[in-house]
């Protein structure tokens, strides 16, 4: 059995359900691990935001997922990670891995925006902030992405096109754009120098915002083409979601040249066949 997703939250941050009850959820799925990755504390300062850990949650986190991977041992292998966002404070702490991630704008008067909040927010950020012009915000947030590897220490990149969250159908800008490519390849080239495994995201699916994963398929060819590396996610928020349109994502991800997904396992990240991963998914 290879099946497994490695971006999951609980109730610890965002999420709908206990970690246990999410590591059940695995089982139910027919996974062979799961792995948490709780959104890092943010902002650096700790005020709480609502969707990630406060710091003085993070010790009982930690103590709750090690003691689930000795509760569920032989039946599902339980990773400890942390979506580690690019302006919170590093961990600190050993984690099995790390997903880097960019979900807010530090602009100069000290505000943060979200980039992920809302079609309504994001305009409305890009009128106050941008001149009106959401292709600049979008620039803005590869400027970031592109520093997520060297910021975080990451394995793994989180959602790399997260800024097209509400974006199907060209709503707020065409990703045909010149300006809007570039940026993007620019920043996934420069991620790439960090061999950082790119996750094709399936959450905003499962919550009903999208009908595709990220990336989008122009950035998961020059991936392919670039010799990067890849893994299946759900960002699953809740127990019934941790294997979300898992076959499509991997039937994308083959029409997209790959022929390998990247699992974590006790002894590391490996390769494993993409058909082998779809039909186990399938058949769940």
């Amino acid at each position: 059995m290879i099946l497994q997703n490695l971006h999951t939250h609980t109730v610890c941050g965002d999420g709908k359900n206990t970690a246990e009850e999410m590591a059940q959820g695995a089982i139910r799925s027919g996974c062979a691990a799961l792995g948490f990755s709780e959104h890092s504390p943010f902002p650096p300062v700790g005020a709480h935001d609502g969707w990630s850990m406060l710091p003085e949650h993070v010790d009982s986190y930690r103590a709750e997922i090690l003691r689930l991977r000795e509760q569920y041992q032989g039946q599902l292998d339980i990773f400890l990670g942390l979506e580690q966002d690019i302006d919170s404070l590093p961990p600190g702490l050993a984690y099995d891995y790390l997903i880097g991630s960019v979900h807010n704008l530090h602009i100069a008067s000290g505000k943060w925006l979200p980039v992920d909040e809302s079609a309504d927010t994001f305009q409305r950020y890009a009128h106050e902030y941008f001149g009106g012009d959401c292709l600049s915000m979008a620039e803005a947030y590869y400027r970031l992405e592109a520093e997520v590897a060297k910021r975080t220490g990451c394995q793994i990149v989180g959602h790399f096109d997260l800024i097209t969250k509400f974006n199907e159908g060209g709503r707020l800008f065409s990703e045909d754009a010149p300006r809007y490519r570039n940026a993007a390849l620019e920043a996934l080239y420069a991620l790439l120098e960090h061999d950082v495994i790119f996750e094709i995201n399936t959450g905003a699916i499962s919550r009903n915002y999208r009908t595709a994963p990220y990336p989008a398929p122009f950035l998961l060819k020059a991936i392919r083409e670039k010799g990067g590396r890849v893994c299946i996610t759900s960002d699953s928020h809740s127990a019934e979601t941790i294997t979300c349109a898992f076959p499509m994502a991997a039937e994308l991800a083959l029409a997209c040249g790959f022929r390998e997904t990247w699992i974590l396992t006790r002894r590391g990240f490996q390769a494993v066949g993409l058909e082998d991963f779809l039909k186990e998914a399938g058949a769940h």
